[in-house]
Order: structure tokens, then sequence, then C-alpha cells
């Protein structure tokens, strides 16, 4: 099943009175299920794909496809709503809120986003404390753990809500060689135990080792894709 289908997909940036294009006509599906990575170097495009993908950009023009809804034709209010339902979000600098314990940051979506009832919150929040092993931690705030439980608890929190495509910006950048790994296998464990698909933006060739279909973008355009699963490309 395709998850994410693009076509011709195209993002250019005013700066006062210049363009600036960003991704430039690409073309490129994704399957649900997958653990997909976007490489390049920096300013190559891949966080605009993903900020086009998660609904907090607009393609310019070309078409651009998840779960079968055309993202690019939704306001901004119905973008908000789609990205709730359906999307979560692990990022480079971790984005915990600083005042809120563990759990109140995994819950934080969970009242927010889907206003879920008190019980079944809880219920939810213990299940990802325990399948990312920060049960422990539970009640300490983000300046009391180390780097590595804090993307820990950045995963947990994207998974918070069910969501079927986890978005992941450089999500190891800012870790170890080890710590990264451990972060990499939860990902995958998470895949393989929710069907939960994960799309990255990374320089991290431990991420790319582990993907299964890499998209290699330079300039806004994609060059290649490589992988076990049919993918095409620009």
């Amino acid at each position: 099943m395709q998850l994410i289908r693009a076509e011709q997909l195209v993002k250019t940036y005013r700066a006062g009175e210049v363009e600036v294009p960003a991704v430039k006509g690409v073309d490129f599906t994704i399957d649900a299920k997958s653990f997909v990575a976007f490489v390049g170097p920096s300013g190559s495009g891949k966080s605009t794909l993903l900020n086009m993908i998660g609904c907090l950009d607009h393609p310019t023009s070309g078409k651009l496809s998840v779960l079968d809804t055309d993202v690019g034709a939704l306001d901004r209010r119905a973008a908000a709503e789609f990205r709730g339902l359906h999307i979560g979000f692990v990022f480079q600098e971790f984005n915990l809120i600083p005042v809120l314990t563990v759990y109140e940051n995994i819950e934080y979506p969970l009242i927010m986003v889907q206003d879920w009832p008190a019980e079944k919150r809880r219920k939810q929040i213990m299940r990802l404390l325990e399948s990312v092993n920060m049960s422990e931690q539970a009640n300490k705030r983000p300046d009391q753990i180390s780097g590595g439980q804090k993307q820990r608890v950045a995963v947990a929190r994207a998974l918070a809500t069910d969501p079927q495509l986890v978005l992941a910006d450089e999500p190891t950048a800012n870790l170890d060689h080890d710590t990264a790994y451990r972060i990499i296998e939860l990902m995958k464990k998470m895949r393989d135990e929710l069907g939960t698909t994960f799309v990255f933006s990374t320089h991290d060739p431990k991420i790319m080792g582990e993907a299964e279909v890499t998209f290699t973008l330079d300039d806004g355009r994609l060059r290649t894709s490589a992988g076990t699963k049919e993918a095409s490309h620009a």
C-alpha cells in the first residue's frame, strides 16, 4: 500500500523580490510500514520535503498525497487536524517542553490534539514509557535526563496518538554513536510492532544503512533512490 505519493512536487520560497527554489519537481512514492531516508547535503531540500509531507508547509505546485489525501489542498485548520490525527514528529533538538515531566510531555498531544479521556491516556503513556524503557524517569523533567533519554521520550511522544506516519528530522544528530544506534533500533522495533511508517531527513550513515529505501537529494532534485522496495524518482 502506498502511503505517500509526490508528483512533480515544487516548493519555492520568496526572499524579498527573489524566488528561492527549495524543491524542484520531484516524484516519489513511499509504502506503508516502511523505513525511509531522504539524504543529501544541507540545503538540498530534505527538511522542506518533510515539512510538506507533515502538512507544516504547502507545495507551490505539483501534487502530494498522504494517506490518499491531497495535503497540498488543505487549508490551515484542516492541515492541523490531519497532522494531529495521522502524523507524529521527532526533531533534532528533541523539542520537549521543559516545565513538563517525561509523563506530561508524552501526554501533551493526547490532551491538546486528540483530547483522550484520562484513563485511556494513562494506559497509553505507561505502555509507551515501558516500550522506550523510560518508566523509571516518568516524573523527571527534561533537564534531569540525558540526550538519549530525551530522544526516547520524543519518540514516545511522536507515537502517543498512534499515528500511521512518523517524520524524523535529523533525529540522531545530537547523539553519540551508541545512543544513536539504540534510538534507530527502537524506531525499527516500533515500526515492526505497530506498523508505523518512519520517514527521515538525515546525514547519518547509521540511518542510511538501516533504511529500506534511500532517496538522495541534491539542490532540490531527487537524484537517486535505492533500496529493497520499489520507488520512483525524478
